[in-house]
This record gives structure tokens, sequence and C-alpha cells, in this order.
């Protein structure tokens, strides 16, 4: 049994959509949950502090054990404040970080302004690792932790790109390589970190036509189970939709003697390298069951 007794666990932008889904299933297995949502609009602007504080006071009404810490996570200081505030808030104690805050920005690459790409950088990409190095003293200290980033298959598939998405991609992809980093350096300390990427039909989707049946409560499970004692095994991409979860992560050739030997096609020359490439690009299908 999947459980959180006496856990303390912080979802950032958890006042509506996934990350209020991830709140109430994480609290419904007993878990001491912290709200942070700066209460911004789709865009990432504005502030609506009372977002977080009043699904707080909603899901404590129904037995929960659920507050809200509201505040913003765009700046490392920021970041810092709220993991200071968390661990007193769980009596120093912060078990799990569930970092889902995020949103959508459709810029296509000819009027992508510098500005609105920093804003999508720093609350998706920097805010991952500030608030990993903020609250990874307290986890280092005890032993244990969880952390979970978010990333998106619009991203790492290109399949599933959209025009648009150019800084929304790069932030979502910077989130792996943290992952990737802090699962490792996580690993000797019994800190276990893994990513998300999601869908579920909120007030972020961006595309018409979709089903409606995309819902946040079927996201959430795998999201818990990633934030869980049973997840043992950290670097991976736990892939979320409708009920159904994948896990991936890129993984190297058996065999391979990085970087001197990649078991791989050889070429000298520009003409080789062309004369070949259809060797050399050669596409992995993941296997299903």
């Amino acid at each position: 049994m999947t459980d959180f007794d006496g856990q303390v666990v912080l979802i950032t932008g958890a006042g509506r959509g996934l990350g209020l889904a991830y709140a109430r299933c994480i609290a419904e297995q007993g878990a001491k949950v912290l709200i942070q949502d700066s209460g911004a609009d789709t865009g990432g602007h504005g502030r609506d502090l009372k977002v977080g504080e009043q699904v707080a006071a909603k899901l404590r009404s129904q037995g929960l054990d659920v507050h809200a810490l509201p505040g913003t996570i765009d700046t490392r200081q920021a970041c810092i404040e709220l993991l200071h505030r968390a661990l007193a808030v769980g009596g120093g104690r912060l078990d799990a970080l569930i970092h889902n805050a995020g949103w959508v920005a459709y810029e296509k690459i000819e009027v992508l302004e510098e500005e609105s790409f920093d804003r999508m950088m720093a609350v998706t990409a920097k805010a991952s690792l500030w608030l990993a190095q903020a609250v990874w003293p307290a986890m280092k200290a005890a032993g244990y932790g969880r952390i979970v980033l978010t990333t998106s298959c619009r991203a790492l598939y290109p399949q599933y790109v959209q025009e648009g998405l150019a800084s929304y991609a790069a932030a979502k992809m910077a989130v792996v390589g943290i992952m990737n980093v802090l699962a490792s350096e996580g690993r000797r300390h019994g800190i276990v970190v893994n990513a998300v990427s999601p869908v579920a039909k909120t007030r972020m989707w961006g595309i018409e036509d979709e089903p409606d049946e995309l819902l946040p409560a079927e996201v959430a499970p795998g999201v818990a189970f990633l934030a869980s004692r049973n997840c043992t095994e950290g670097g991976w991409v736990l892939r979320a939709a409708n009920g159904q979860f994948h896990a991936t992560r890129a993984m190297e050739a058996a065999g391979v003697d990085y970087p001197r030997d990649l078991r791989a096609v050889r070429a000298a020359t520009t003409d080789e390298v062309a004369a070949r490439w259809s060797r050399i690009a050669v596409g992995n299908e993941e296997p299903r069951s």
C-alpha cells in the first residue's frame, strides 16, 4: 500500500488543474500537503494569492491536511523563501517536492521576445533547480527525499511539437537535463529525482478539438507514486495521460565506450557522412508490451 502517513509534501502551482489533482490525491493518502500558487493567469502574468488559500480551505473542509503557502517562485530568492516557510510549517521536514507550476506560451520564432523566453525559463527550468537546491540540505540530512519535476512530450518527441512553443520546449528539455544530474547526485543520499510529462485538459489547454476525457485526476496516481516511498529509482520521465502511464529515459547502446568508441558508423569525410546517413540516422521506436 502506498501511503504518505506522517509525510510532508510541497506542490507548486497546486491551486488549480493538475497541481490541485496531485494535492488532493496525495492528501487523501495521508500527507500534510503544502500548496504554492501565485494565482497567475494562463500566460503566467498577474498575481492572485487567494487562489491557493481558497483551495487549501476547501480541501481542509473535506478533512484533508492541506495548507497554503502563497508566493512566487520566479527568482532564486523566492524559491529559497518558499522552502524555508515549507520547512517551518512541516516541522523541519519536507519529504517530497513536486514542481508543477508553469504555463504554455505560444510565440512563433519571428516574434519571440527575450523577456518572455526568460520568464518561461525562470519558472519552468530555473525554479526546478533553485527549489531542489533549497530543499537539498534537509533531504540530505534526513537521508530521504523525493523530487518530481515537470517536462512535456511537446519537447521530448518531434511528432508532438507545436509551432510557437520554442521557449516552452527549451525549458521543458532543460528540466530533463536537470533531472538526470540531480538523480545522480541524490542517489547516495536517498534522494530520488524523477520527472512527469502529463497530459490533461486544464485551463492551459491550447488545442481545439481534443478529447474532453483527459482528466487531471487520471494523471495524479502516477505523480503520487513518484513522490512516495515506493519509488526507489530516479532518472525516469513518467508519461501520464488518460489513466495510462509509461516511463522512459534515454539509454546508451550496450558495449559503447563513450566517447572513444560509439560502436557506430565510421566516416572520415563529409561525403562519407552524407553517403552513410541512412545508416547513421536511425530512429529508435520504443517497444510496447
